[in-house]
Parts: structure tokens; C-alpha cells; sequence
């Protein structure tokens, strides 16, 4: 008998038979193509005992250094931000404990209704009007966003801002070439997407443009203009009103392309919504809405919409109606996953739900509040402006970009960033992100980005400078020391 299965030989063998082949080597041999079998066995170590491995992993868990023990300054799309107690006091409701589909509406009544706020909050947060449950993370929902556009107007190629968050552009590339679509980059100037190659770059083959705001260095781009610039119409305010998700179709200048907005929730207190700007869809990370660092996640994916795109949106959609006595119910509007409808017909292919995670960015925008939104936007745009001043005060250290910023900025260090990154933690100080290393771009060599949450205050920033000041120091000297020597 198998360890893990009751399936014995003999099963195995009338199984085999049953199907006309004589192992289960011969099956995979059938099925998989040489290019991409392994043909060498498994590179494993030898295995160890019950003891060893808890020894094994206890030594890897000491590795980890928490945000509650290092003081970080880490960001790049997941933020150590203030999770109130009211958040895991509701997701942690036994009725919440299951992202799994809501088949039958007269028993899911309480899920589906979160979802539905959910979809009403992130729509309100958005200026757009159909919003789904929630997608699986930011980056699939960029590259699910690309998929709809050519659904939406069968045109394969995509026009994307260098701002975009490097694994967001990966995932689309990844999807992109699965269905046979082009990738345009589009530079940036001065830390923003240059308007002028931008809107070169967009011509009648174009199907969708894709910019972030802020972008990945967290420069605050000029939505509308992008917007309006990929539309091929003029920014004047009709733009902006035809635009703004009121009810009114917006401009339509020879079936332009599907305006695509990858947008940090939080900065949406203090920033245009991008309905207003004239964005089609607008998607995003939704881990800073009530998510911990909990090694990487989990998070979620929103993705809201103009009414145009409704029916071939990804993921689901709850809606509100009456049942037969008048009273207010739910129910699941739309399912255009592939568990739902016919495969080529699907949207998406992801089934996993992350409805809980998404309960939990519903919870978190309703502690917080319209006016807490706000207030939270204007704490973050101060203190990173200070973050800048002081930063900038350390010599050779200077600004990649003189643009507004509201919770992100990167600046350029006279070293090494990862010697200089390790010279701060061992200061007990994670300074920000190698941006170079996670872009892979020559052009952001010596660029440190650097996150500022509500949890970060003026002390903390000041502490921040003070090692970043000595680790850039210590390491000019050993460069210098280097070149002396040689």
C-alpha cells in the first residue's frame, strides 16, 4: 500500500490496462513532449528524520526578521501599514472562513453581501461603476486586464509605461504571449511616462495602454493627460466629465484603446480617482487595504470597470435584487471563469477566490472612512516629502526625480545599493528596496526606493537617514581603499 494513497500494485496495473498502456512511464512518455521532460531523476537530498527536519526548519524560521523587529522601509507594491483589531476580529468569523463559490444564494446570503460591499467600495474608490469580487493579486490583475481588452476589441498589441511595476509587466509579457500579443515600452522622462513617446507609440493597432499611479518610482503621472493622450482627444474638462463614471458614455474616438490604470488604493484619498481621469479599468494590489507582511502575502487583486467592459470581466460579480417576497437578496450577477462557462468563452482560468482577503480591504475602508482615506493620503504625502528633504541632505545621495510623491520615492545613492543595504541592516535598518535588482534595467543602477507608511514617523525617518549616511560612508571608503590598493 501506497504511504499516502489505499491505491495498491495491483489497483494501478488493472488501472493501466483499463486505459491500453503498461506503466504509468508509458502514459507521461504519450502525454509529454521530450523538450520538456526532466529525463534524469530528481536532484534530492537524502531524507531525514521527524527530529532533524523540525531542527532544519526551526534554523530557517530564525532567518526571518519582522517589521516588528527591524525598522523597514520596504515597499515596491506590499506595505507595512496599521492593521486595526476590528479587521481580524470580523474575517475571523466562522461564517467568512471560506472563499468558496456561493452556489446557492439562499444559504450564502452573509458572503455574498460582503462581496457586494466589497465591489460598492472599491467602485467608490475608483470612480468607476462595476467593480468584481475581487481577482487573485495586483500583477494577474493587470494581465487579466490586458486579456479583456482584447476581448474587448480584438487588437493585439498593448502600449505599456516603464513606470509599471516590474512583476506587473512580467505577468502581462507571461499572459501576453499566450494569446500572440505585443508589448510596447514606453520610457519615462523625468521619472514620468514621456507624453510624447507615449502618445507615438499608440496608433489604430493598439488595444490597450497601461500606466501606473503612482508608477513603480512613485511619481504621481498626469492621468487625464495619459488617458486623454491615448484616446486621441483633447484635455479639456469634457474629457473629464464624459469620463468620470456619471452615466455618460465616455468619448469615443475610433474605438480607442482600453485605458488601463494600475493604481495604489491608499493614494486615492488625496489623488483623482481614475474614473475621473478617464481611465477604462483601473486594477491594483489590495494587500495595503487591511493585509499584513505575512511573508509575501496573501493579498488580493481589485479590478473595477466602465459598464462597456462588464460581461468580460475576470473573476465574479455579486449583485443585489428582491426575492419573490420583496426582500432585499444576493446573488452571484456574472461567473466568467472557466469553471462557469465554456473555456473559450472564459475571461479568466483562476478559481481560487480570495474573498476573505478582500472581506478584509472592505473592513479596513469602512474603519477608515471617507474622511480617514483623506486624512491617512495627506500624513503619507508629508512625510514623504520630509523623507526626501532628509535624504537628499546625505552627500552624493540625490533625488531620481523632482515629480510629486505620496507614499514611495526613489533616490539615487553614490554606491553600491546592495553593500549600502547591508551596512543599514546591520543597524538594525531595512532602508527600501535595490531597484535594480528587482527591474533588471541598467538605467535604475544606484536607485534605492524607499516606503513610507502611517507607522513611519519623522523619528523613524531621522533614523533612517542616520544609517543610510553611515553606510554610504563607510562605503565610499572601502571603495577608495580599493582603489588604492589596486
Amino acid at each position: 500500500m501506497s504511504r499516502y494513497t489505499a491505491i495498491t500494485q495491483a489497483d494501478r496495473e488493472q488501472m493501466l490496462a483499463a486505459i491500453g498502456v503498461g506503466s504509468a512511464q508509458e502514459l507521461f512518455e504519450a502525454q509529454i513532449p521530450p523538450g520538456v521532460r526532466l529525463s534524469r531523476a530528481l536532484d534530492l537530498p537524502d531524507g531525514m528524520g521527524e527530529q532533524e527536519v523540525y531542527e532544519h526548519l526551526k534554523a530557517l524560521a530564525a532567518r526571518n526578521v519582522s517589521a516588528e523587529e527591524q525598522l523597514s522601509f520596504l515597499g515596491a507594491g506590499m506595505y507595512d501599514h496599521y492593521v486595526p483589531a476590528i479587521v481580524d476580529m470580523l474575517c475571523e468569523r466562522s461564517e467568512f472562513l471560506t472563499p468558496y463559490t456561493p452556489y446557492q444564494p439562499e444559504v450564502s446570503q452573509g458572503g455574498l453581501q460582503a462581496m457586494f460591499e466589497y465591489q460598492t467600495a472599491i467602485s467608490e474608490l475608483t470612480g468607476l461603476p462595476v467593480s468584481n469580487a475581487s481577482v487573485y493579486e495586483g500583477p494577474s490583475a493587470v494581465a487579466s486586464a490586458g486579456y479583456m481588452a482584447k476581448l474587448h476589441n480584438g487588437r493585439s498589441r498593448f502600449v505599456v509605461s516603464a513606470g509599471l511595476h516590474p512583476h506587473s509587466l512580467q505577468t502581462l509579457r507571461t499572459y501576453a504571449h499566450g494569446y500572440g500579443a505585443e508589448i510596447v515600452e514606453v520610457p519615462l522622462r523625468d521619472g514620468v511616462t514621456d507624453p510624447e513617446a507615449w502618445e507615438q507609440a499608440i496608433d489604430e493597432r493598439t488595444g490597450a495602454a497601461f500606466f501606473a499611479q503612482p508608477n513603480f518610482y512613485g511619481a504621481v503621472e498626469d492621468a487625464q493627460r495619459l488617458a486623454s493622450l491615448a484616446r486621441g482627444a483633447s484635455e479639456d474638462a469634457s474629457v473629464g466629465a464624459a469620463a468620470s463614471g456619471n452615466g455618460a458614455e465616455p468619448a469615443r474616438v475610433g474605438g480607442h484603446p482600453v485605458v488601463i490604470a494600475q493604481v495604489d488604493p491608499i493614494t486615492l484619498g488625496i489623488l483623482r480617482s481614475p474614473g475621473e481621469c478617464g481611465v477604462d479599468v483601473a486594477v491594483g494590489e489590495g494587500q495595503p487595504l487591511g493585509g499584513r507582511l505575512d511573508f509575501g502575502g496573501p493579498s488580493f487583486g481589485f479590478f473595477a470597470a466602465r459598464e462597456e467592459y462588464l460581461r468580460r470581466m475576470p473573476g465574479r460579480i455579486a449583485g443585489e435584487t428582491l426575492d419573490a417576497d420583496g426582500r432585499r437578496g444576493f446573488v452571484l450577477t456574472l461567473q466568467t471563469r472557466e469553471q462557469h462557462i465554456r473555456r473559450e468563452r472564459a475571461t479568466s482560468n483562476i478559481c481560487t477566490a480570495q474573498a476573505l482577503n478582500a472581506l478584509a480591504g472592505m473592513v479596513y475602508l469602512s474603519w477608515l472612512g471617507r474622511e480617514g482615506i483623506v486624512q491617512l493620503g495627506e500624513l503619507l504625502l508629508a512625510r514623504t516629502h520630509y523623507a526626501r528633504q532628509r535624504l537628499c541632505e546625505i552627500d552624493g545621495v540625490s533625488p531620481m526625480h523632482e515629480q510629486p510623491a505620496v507614499r514611495e520615492l526613489a533616490v539615487r545613492l553614490p554606491c553600491d545599493v546592495a553593500a549600502a543595504r547591508r551596512r543599514c541592516i546591520e543597524r538594525g535598518v531595512n532602508p527600501g528596496v535595490d531597484v535594480q535588482a528587482l527591474s533588471g534595467r541598467e538605467e535604475d543602477e544606484g536607485l534605492l526606493l524607499v516606503a513610507i507608511t502611517e507607522r513611519r514617523g519623522a523619528a523613524d525617518i531621522d533614523r533612517l537617514a542616520e544609517a543610510l549616511h553611515a553606510a554610504v560612508a563607510e562605503c565610499r571608503r572601502a571603495a577608495s581603499d580599493q582603489g588604492v590598493r589596486a
